[in-house]
């Protein structure tokens, strides 16, 4: 078997340049992420080092981590907890919704956009990164906090949006036809419900199936049956971040703390690829138009977050600290917002660097005020890890 001598050079190179990113994060009390969004820029297409046989890899270890980030983040709940948060918080998707679609909107509408092009900067401004934000919460040993299932259903409400906007999207930018739109909305949403009945109804029987004592057959069990629920979730225009977190919400009790444990080094690697890749195809050269409409969006949208998860955050009964932390928790956009981007790109020529340059500002900036803006009074250092 042949084995391409420039990317293992790439590959090796990379990993140890984001062992020394995360080494100098650690040493300053700071999140890794936004040095690897970084590096993914200066790495990428148009960076001052480009690393082009690495792409693949970057690319393809991108989908993985987020599915390993989102697993992960629903093992630390149950699917009846979880199911009890949601139904809460249906004012607080709400709000969500009109604080982060609505600056889009009307932005879009300032900018002389068409109806598809406002709709697709609205969705690009509203939807937050649940793969940045999950490991976000986790560096900084945030899973546990009071207000950490409201950040969560906000952030699940919004994936489950997604399976209706998505496929309405696609079918605008098209040119297809409203009976189209309709019909991968009802596949969308009969996916959705009918994954949440099978967790909800026989994820003891899964939980049981999966927890093989052996640490080998219950990671190769736990993976494989989550990148199969992730493609099956992805087939129908679900996002495959929801199917994974389902997963992880059969998984309860003894099972779930070992799965945790086995799965860490593999979340850990393939996360890193994950936040590589925001970046890693993007020219910094055609960010620079954007840019000016992109921070004032980026301050307005990271103020709605806020709002929003201070009030999703009040509804759990968190107090003033704990409100802050869930509502600078929401700012990062991500993964939804680059496929949104993807999309339109043909289109809306000049929207796809629009909303690029929205996300990596955001991507960027909202770990760094998570960490300063949440942190206890008199802390000056992040929680090592």
């Amino acid at each position: 078997m042949h084995t391409s001598l420039a990317l293992l050079l790439e590959l090796g190179l990379i990993l140890v340049a984001l062992s020394a990113l995360g080494t100098a994060a650690r040493r300053f009390g700071l999140p890794a992420i936004p040095l690897y969004l970084v590096a993914g820029l200066a790495l990428g297409e148009g960076g001052i080092a480009p690393a082009p046989a690495a792409g693949g890899f970057v690319e393809a270890g991108a989908s993985i981590g987020v599915v390993l980030l989102l697993l992960t983040l629903g093992l630390e709940f149950s699917t009846a907890e979880f199911t009890h948060s949601l139904r809460r918080h249906v004012p607080s998707a709400a709000l969500d919704l009109l604080l982060g679609a609505g600056p889009g909107a009307v932005a879009g509408w300032l900018l002389g956009l068409d109806a598809v092009g406002v709709l697709a900067l609205a969705g690009a401004t509203w939807v937050s990164s649940s793969g940045v934000i999950a490991r976000l919460l986790g560096d900084l040993r945030r899973l546990g906090n009071r207000e950490t299932p409201a950040v969560l259903a906000v952030l699940v409400m919004e994936d489950f949006a997604m399976a209706v906007y998505l496929p309405v999207l696609a079918v605008l930018v098209a040119g297809g036809t409203w009976w189209q739109a309709a019909l991968g909305v009802l596949v969308a949403v009969t996916a959705v419900a009918g994954a949440f009945l099978v967790a909800h109804r026989f994820g003891r029987h899964v939980n049981r199936w999966l927890a093989h004592p052996d640490a080998e057959q219950l990671m190769l069990r736990v993976l494989g049956v989550t990148l199969v629920v992730a493609a099956l979730a992805e087939f129908a225009n679900v996002s495959a971040a929801v199917g994974a977190f389902l997963v992880g919400l059969t998984l309860t009790g003894e099972a779930a703390e070992r799965t945790r444990r086995v799965l860490s080094p593999l979340r850990d690697l393939f996360a890193a690829a994950f936040f590589l890749a925001i970046g890693f195809a993007v020219s910094p050269a055609e960010l620079l138009p954007g840019l000016p409409v992109a921070l004032a969006l980026a301050a307005v949208g990271a103020a709605g977050k806020v709002a929003t998860g201070w009030y999703a955050a009040r509804r759990d009964g968190s107090a003033r600290r704990g409100r802050l932390r869930a509502g600078t928790a929401l700012i990062a956009r991500g993964e939804f917002s680059v496929v949104i981007s993807g999309l339109v790109g043909a289109t809306h020529p000049g929207l796809g660097p629009l909303i690029t340059a929205y996300v990596l500002v955001l991507a960027t900036s909202g770990p760094l005020i998570t960490r300063w803006l949440g942190a206890p009074a008199g802390s000056t250092t992040a929680a090592p890890r």
